[in-house]
């Protein structure tokens, strides 16, 4: 054999070697696990273009939602921040773990041990002993951050989440702490700084960074870029929790996004006097700041346009840090192997009921956005109207990601939706329970049954605790609690109350 016979046949074994080796590394890639990006939003109801609002400006979750799988009947399992995350974290239903309010993570008998225990007691510790690489930015648990402390800065700043995150990397800026960061106004001002900043709304800001979430979106960007490296040298998925803060009190947004509604045609609120439900409330979180409008219940029409102007403007912007982080997501190639959930804590209501804020049992504060890309499952512009909770969500992951191993600590309560994202109109549940101020609120496809429990005594022989103050609203005419057919309609009732489970 010559010299170029020898080097010939020397070149054609190597490429035969690399691309053997490619397409073993391909495959290997196709093999692993599959990344998980999950927002967190705070207050977002389902005041979005992809919900089929013409009057919202969310150019970049309408995209991802003609990527994905968008759930029209999600429900939260309650309508207060921490409540709500720690059936997200969790997978608990309240009714099994009693957690109703926004320390419920921290304090009292639902805390969390800071002991590592055999199993796991959130999802994003299941993901961490499974192996991925678990970074917090924002607010997934109810901390800005991730740590505690009181709104005053008060507090051991330990992890509300034992044993949960590899890093927690959210950004505070000019604000110094979490809390500051999270009521912030623009210059480093913030609620809670002691010089009685309590603006109901400001747009004064030119740039996007000069906020806490334009920072995250930031931040969040870097951390993708890191994980991505991570991901190519040795091979170790991800969970990245990005929790916004926007559209929650205070509105704050830049310039740019209050001048965008300013010719934009935006609806008053639906029955906007006060209804005659118990359950109604003052909103009293709303009404503390001090706005640009006359503090009348309810507001005028002129008023709550303004106040619905201020939060789609939130919306805007925190749909804009969304689209930056997914397009990083994409130029870092980890598109095609990162399921990308977008979750919204609760719904707010936007005047509806005379009512500015969340904190009812009714469908205005209950239900919220969902949106889930899952390459390789869901269903592209798929629109699922299925009954659907918050405690899904985690089995859903679990399924996804196949974490066989790893168990958590306590039985979940809600149901994988795979066959959901894969297009099937199947019901996982029958109805959605949600909890607030010791009620129970039951929600079927045609109803929604609001009742009140009292305490109940077992020495007497019952099994459940009463039930009163009970009201039923049909929903064909609307989400909003106009008329209480209860008296009219004692079979409905009867039938909702026979649904709730007896360990409520």
């Amino acid at each position: 054999m010559d010299v170029r016979t020898l080097y010939a046949s020397t070149v054609a074994l190597l490429v035969i070697c690399v691309c053997s080796l490619s397409q073993t590394q391909a495959q290997d890639t196709d093999a692993l696990p599959p990344n998980v990006l999950f927002i967190a939003i705070d207050d977002l109801r389902t005041e979005l273009g992809c919900y089929g609002l013409p009057h919202a400006q969310s150019p970049h979750l309408d995209r991802l939602a003609a990527e994905s799988v968008l759930f029209t009947g999600h429900y939260v399992q309650a309508p207060t921040c921490g409540a709500s995350r720690y059936a997200l974290l969790t997978g608990q239903s309240p009714a099994r773990s009693g957690a109703h309010g926004n320390q419920s993570l921290y304090q009292g008998r639902t805390r969390l041990s800071q002991k590592e225990l055999d199993a796991a007691q959130t999802f994003p510790e299941r993901f961490r002993r499974h192996g991925y690489r678990t970074v917090c930015i924002g607010k997934i648990s109810h901390t800005p951050d991730g740590r505690v402390f009181a709104y005053d800065g008060s507090g051991d700043g330990r992890p509300e989440l034992p044993h949960a995150w590899d890093e927690l990397a959210t950004p505070f800026g000019p604000w110094q702490r979490g809390w500051g960061s999270f009521f912030a106004y623009a210059g480093g001002r913030h609620r809670e700084d002691g010089q009685g900043h309590r603006d109901l709304m400001e747009f004064v800001a030119e740039s996007d960074e000069e906020l806490p979430d334009g920072m995250m979106a930031t931040r969040a960007i870097v951390k993708l870029r890191e994980l991505a490296e991570n991901r190519t040298v040795n091979g170790q998925p991800f969970l990245l929790g990005l929790g916004f803060f926007k559209p929650h009190l205070p509105f704050v947004a830049t310039r740019n996004d209050w001048e965008a509604f300013a010719e934009v045609d935006i609806p008053a609120p639906d029955h906007p006097d006060q209804t005659d439900s118990r359950y109604w409330h003052r909103s009293g979180e709303f009404y503390k700041y001090d706005m640009p409008l006359e503090k009348t219940r309810p507001l005028s029409t002129a008023d709550a346009l303004q106040a619905k102007r201020a939060y789609l403007a939130c919306v805007r912007y925190v749909d804009r840090q969304v689209g930056r982080v997914l397009e990083a997501l994409t130029e870092t190639g980890l598109a095609e192997n990162t399921i990308v959930v977008v979750w919204g804590d609760h719904g707010w209501h936007l005047g509806e009921s005379a009512i500015w804020g969340k904190h009812t049992p009714f469908d205005r504060a209950l239900n919220s956005t969902l949106i889930i890309r899952a390459p390789g499952t869901s269903l592209a512009g798929h629109r699922c109207d299925t009954l659907v909770e918050t405690i899904d969500i985690y089995p859903t992951l679990v399924d996804l990601c196949e974490l066989r191993d790893h168990a958590t600590n306590q039985p979940l309560d809600g149901v994988s939706l795979r066959e959901q994202l894969a297009g099937s109109v199947r019901e996982p549940h029958a109805a959605s329970f949600s909890y607030w101020n010791g009620g129970v609120t039951v929600r079927t496809k045609s109803h929604r049954l609001i009742a009140r429990t009292r305490r109940f005594h077992p020495d007497l022989g019952q099994r459940q605790p009463e039930l009163t103050d009970i009201e039923l609203y049909e929903l064909s005419a609307g989400p909003d609690p106009v008329d209480n057919v209860a008296a009219d309609q004692p079979h409905v009732v009867t039938e909702l109350l026979e649904l709730i489970p007896e360990n409520d």
